[in-house]
Parts: structure tokens; sequence; C-alpha cells
């Protein structure tokens, strides 16, 4: 992001206005890379295509918040891979990272991984800081520390099912695990942090909190992410496109400033679950509208979102979730044409 484009993600942070509306998105391997032309195993492997790829999305829509900006990764084999885990790479499918804990009796005897020296982290950095010359050249900066949040990772070291089981029938056990995932997960960040001092933001993605109850997320969510936002930054960013109406009325206790929902919630019901302390980024239908529909389609739904809302104030207007893959580069425009045709101003 430039120092402009931070700026103002800052001053949506704040509630400050900022014109025109500002239009933002995530954007990863599900999307960049075909977009770009190149297959996602192409993606990961060859740098310099991957910093062409990001730096096309952000030279063709200048007008964009990218987030994260230049993310370095290995889609949801990314923090697994440090904890031992298989890890699949189909030429132009998305990897997956295979279990490694058998049965809730492995979690105490499993090692906690180094950041610095363990999976494909290093190589994620290194990526990074090879990069960086040329990010900088660009008039951009490396702003987020990223990661997977604890109880995602925790279900791909143990599966899904077998995680959100052992949480009813062997509560203790799901617990050491979070705990430990989460212990990796400051190190994780503390690393990227003290790697790029540029860094002022924190983006952490967990959709399985999305799959909770209140007392479940209480116990196994809330007090471990409030550890890992507990960091001087200004930007504190959470991703869930699962479920939200459990989890959304406890982001301000999270410490989570920005917040990417799905789209089966409006906007304007997260706001007030919320109390309006949390910025909001969203939410479009992604796969049904912002891929698959056409250009009046997708104007259409940009502009009945800005519409929706009593105040633009604290909002990053963009899709419910991460840019899904084969959104074309006239629907990203369309939606940022929707957006502008509602005005430049700042309402509420």
């Amino acid at each position: 992001m430039t120092d402009k484009q931070w700026d103002d993600l800052k001053k949506v942070v704040r509630g400050e206005a900022v014109s025109p509306l500002p239009v933002g998105f995530i954007i990863d391997c599900p999307w960049v890379p075909n977009w770009y032309g190149i297959s996602i195993l192409d993606y990961f492997s060859n740098d310099e295509l991957w910093l062409r790829a990001n730096m096309k999305a952000l030279n063709d829509f200048p007008e964009v918040m990218f987030l994260p900006g230049f993310w370095s990764e290995y889609g949801m084999c990314t923090e697994p891979s440090a904890f031992g885990a298989r890890c699949m790479f189909p030429t132009n499918e998305f990897p997956h990272a295979h279990a490694v804990i058998r049965s809730a009796d492995d979690i105490e005897s499993l090692p906690l991984p180094n950041p610095a020296t363990d999976g494909l982290l290093p190589f994620l950095l290194n990526r990074l800081k090879l990069a960086q010359p040329h990010i900088e050249a660009a008039g951009h900066k490396i702003r987020f520390a990223v990661a997977r949040g604890p109880l995602n990772i925790s279900s791909f070291l143990m599966g899904s099912t077998e995680f959100l089981t052992t949480m009813m029938m062997d509560p203790e056990k799901a617990d050491a695990l979070v705990k430990k995932v989460t212990s990796f997960l400051k190190d994780w960040l503390h690393l990227q942090m003290e790697t790029f001092p540029s860094i002022d933001g924190i983006f952490l993605l967990d959709d399985i909190i999305g799959f909770l109850g209140e007392d479940q997320f209480c116990t196994f969510g809330l007090p471990y992410f409030k550890e890992l936002f507990d960091l001087p930054v200004s930007v504190k960013f959470l991703h869930n496109d699962a479920p939200c109406r459990v989890s959304a009325p406890f982001l301000p206790e999270m410490g989570v400033n920005l917040f990417n929902m799905g789209f089966d919630i409006p906007l304007k019901e997260v706001r007030q679950l919320t109390q309006n302390k949390v910025a909001l980024l969203g939410n479009i239908p992604p796969r049904d509208v912002l891929a698959n529909g056409d250009r009046a389609q997708v104007t259409e739904a940009a502009v009945q979102l800005v519409r929706s809302l009593d105040a633009t104030s604290k909002v990053i207007f963009s899709s419910g979730g991460g840019m899904p893959p084969g959104v074309s580069s006239e629907n990203i425009g369309a939606f940022i044409d929707g957006v502008k045709n509602q005005g430049t101003g700042h309402r509420g």
C-alpha cells in the first residue's frame, strides 16, 4: 500500500472522512495468478512472477486498496507446514495441508515451531526481503503481519471435524492445542514485524469462529485473539466469512478495528452488532455477483450496497470475503464505478 492508501485506511478505522468512498479487496492465490495468466504453482514457485502479478493488480487499479498488499503465502499450507504438515500443491488448484494430529493424545507432544526456520515460513519472509526494494521503489510498503488464526490452524492440524469434536468431548486438550498454536502465532507475528519495520497492521484470518456457539467462542476464541491483537499497531484486521452473528459483538473486546465478513449478513447489521466500533470491509456476494455477474449486475450490487447504509463512515466497500477466482478486470471496474456513482463524500 502507498502512504496515502495507508493514511486513508487509518482514517477509515478512526471513522474520519475519506473521499472518494474507499474500495478495497483481499487478494491472494485464489484470484491473483489466474487473473494474471499463470498457474497457481507458477505463482508460488517463481518470485518474479509473484511480484509482477501483484504489481499489475496495483497498477491496473490504483484507486483500490488491495489488502494486505504483496501477500507472501502458500495458501492454507503456510502455517501448518511449520508443524510438519504434508502439503499438496496441484498445478492449478488450491494447496492442501494434511493433518498431523491423529488423536487428541498427540497434542501434548506436538512440537512448537520456530517460524524463523520451520516449514515454508522462511521462504515467505525471504520472498518479501528480495521483493522489498522493488515494492518500495514502486511507492508501496509492507504494512501487515499476516497469519491464519489459531482456530483455523488447529483445524488443519487435526481436521475440522476432529477439532470441533475435541472441543466438545475433550475441551482441555482442545484448549491446549489452541494455546500452543497461539504461542507460535505470537512468535510468527513478532518475527514479521521485526523483519519489516514498516509493518503497522495485523491481519488474521479465521473462519472456524463462525462455527462456534457463544460459550465455545468465549472459551476457545476470545482470549487467544485478544492476545494476538494486543500489539502496538494501528490496524487490527480480522477476516471471517463464515457466520459472524455470535462473534461480531465481541470484536471490540478482541481488539479488532477492521473486519471482513461474509455476504450472508447485511453491513448495517454488522455495524449494529459491533456498536459501530469496528470499521467494516464488505460485502457483495463474491462468487455469484462479483465473479459470475455481468457488468450491470456488479454495478447495481455496488450501488445498493452503498444505499443500504445510513452512514458510509467506517466502511471500505468490497466483497463479502476475499476476491474469489474468476473475477474479471471489467467487473472490478464495474464495482468501482458503482461505488463512485453514489458520490465522493462521507455520510455519518
